[in-house]
């Protein structure tokens, strides 16, 4: 497990930005890097492009051939753009530097976004290959394009047109999980068991045209903003989904409270500078993102527009959708830019032990406990076959590392210490399953 840094450097340095069109270099060139490293080691990849140089991976590994239960490990390889004069060090140069936080970190965009869960698959994979510790239950991996534009030039294609890629497949495991916060003293580990949907939405309100300098009571710009400042202003109500109250239990034990949706934010507040994406997922949310109308300063336009991210709670689509409905009026039409409907797998069962204690195994005193994950991965694409999903990319962190805020951030990094922890749990998970 000695070449995770390297091989998580490695993929860094390829630029595999996704701008959500048709610019971007694509995939391409880090799946041919991923296939090298596989086939290098007796391992056999195919390659499929969605759309030219859309590319991901599949390969299968391991099975004795007394389990039919093959486990999806996947892995995205594409991350969101990064403008390097924002940045410390290059965003594409994989530098090993040291941190604010103590220590040397891997430095680059995808560091944990999720450059580093491929590198820790990769090293594994390949260390155990080559020393004939092949696990017992059938592997597929999966390298995927596209991840960071809804999967749809990737894990969405897979699924859609090479379901025999999957065959077996029963459940899987993939990125934003496994990863540690410290609550009160004690290291605690979060397990992606759940994803909220996804509403991307765009509003549309008509009027009558017209000129500016005249009484005009029917303005689409004024419908809309008025639309808008409702749905930016609404408080939705704490809602506490099962992999929240578990986790949220497991805290309040820590502080000696039961946990309600009264004290659930208060609870919250324990994760530090995680709460902004644990406080997300205690109720839906809707963030008006953009505004159009017009093209005169004196004409009243016939027509204006806003665009809304809307997420939305595990058992809560109703409400939302209801309520989003009522908050925009009759006189707004919505459209649906992107509609995914969010998931939650159990908290229990073979798999879920084998992620527990490879954890405890690497760090005795540490908890674990599921959570609700605010954004989405191509887990919900792996769903659609019936697979009972995960999110689980170990990694020890130091207490005062603000890491969620690393997700698309400026200056991501990953500590070099927790890419070889994660490596080696991700060693003893394989010994798990």
């Amino acid at each position: 497990m000695d070449e995770v840094v390297d091989i998580c450097r490695d993929l860094i340095r390829i630029d595999t930005s996704n701008y959500g069109s048709d610019d971007g270099p694509g995939e391409r060139k880090a799946a041919e890097h991923v296939a090298g490293l596989l086939e290098e080691v007796g391992i056999e990849t195919r390659l499929y492009e969605s759309t030219p140089g859309r590319t991901s991976l599949f390969a299968r590994w391991g099975g004795d051939g007394t389990r039919t239960d093959a486990l999806l490990l996947h892995g995205h390889l594409d991350v969101v753009p990064a403008a390097a004069e924002d940045w410390a060090v290059h965003p594409f140069s994989g530098e090993v530097q040291d941190c604010p936080h103590g220590g040397l970190s891997v430095w680059g965009r995808g560091a944990v976004d999720m450059k580093d869960f491929d590198a820790m698959l990769l090293a594994v994979v390949r260390a155990r290959q080559r020393e004939g510790r092949i696990p017992a239950r059938p592997i597929v991996l999966h390298f995927t394009a596209d991840e960071e534009a809804g999967g749809h030039l990737g894990a969405e294609v897979m699924v859609r047109d090479n379901p025999e890629e999957f065959e077996g497949c029963t459940e899987a495991v993939g990125e934003v999980g496994g990863f540690s916060t410290t609550v009160r003293g004690r290291r605690l580990y979060l397990v992606e068991a759940a994803e909220k949907g996804m509403a991307w939405m765009r509003l549309t309100a008509r009027g009558r045209a017209g000129h500016g300098s005249m009484i005009n009571a029917d303005n689409a710009v004024t419908r809309i903003a008025e639309a808008v400042a409702r749905i930016g202003a609404y408080e939705w109500p704490v809602r506490l989904t099962p992999a929240m109250r578990t986790l949220l239990g497991t805290v309040g034990e820590l502080a000696g409270t039961e946990v309600t949706p009264e004290n659930a934010r208060e609870l919250v507040e324990e994760f530090g500078g995680a709460t902004r994406m644990l406080g997300a997922v205690l109720s839906n949310t809707t963030n008006p993102t953009m505004l159009g109308a017009g093209y005169k300063v004196n004409v009243v336009p016939t027509e204006a527009t806003a665009h809304v991210d809307g997420r939305f709670l595990p058992g809560y689509e109703d409400e939302f959708f209801r309520t989003l409905a009522e908050l925009c009026g009759e006189d707004v039409s919505i459209d649906y830019v992107s509609n995914q409907p969010p998931w939650e797998t159990p908290y229990d069962g073979a798999l879920v032990d084998a992620m527990t204690r490879s954890l405890i195994a690497e760090d005795p005193d540490a908890l674990v406990a599921p959570f609700l994950m605010s954004g989405g991965t191509d887990a919900k694409h792996f769903r659609k076959l019936g697979m009972r999903t995960y999110g689980f990319t170990p990694l020890r962190l130091p207490e005062d590392l603000d890491f969620t805020a690393l997700f698309h951030g400026v200056d991501e990094r990953v500590p070099v210490d927790a890419l070889q922890f994660g490596a080696r749990v991700m060693d003893r998970f394989l010994d798990e399953i």
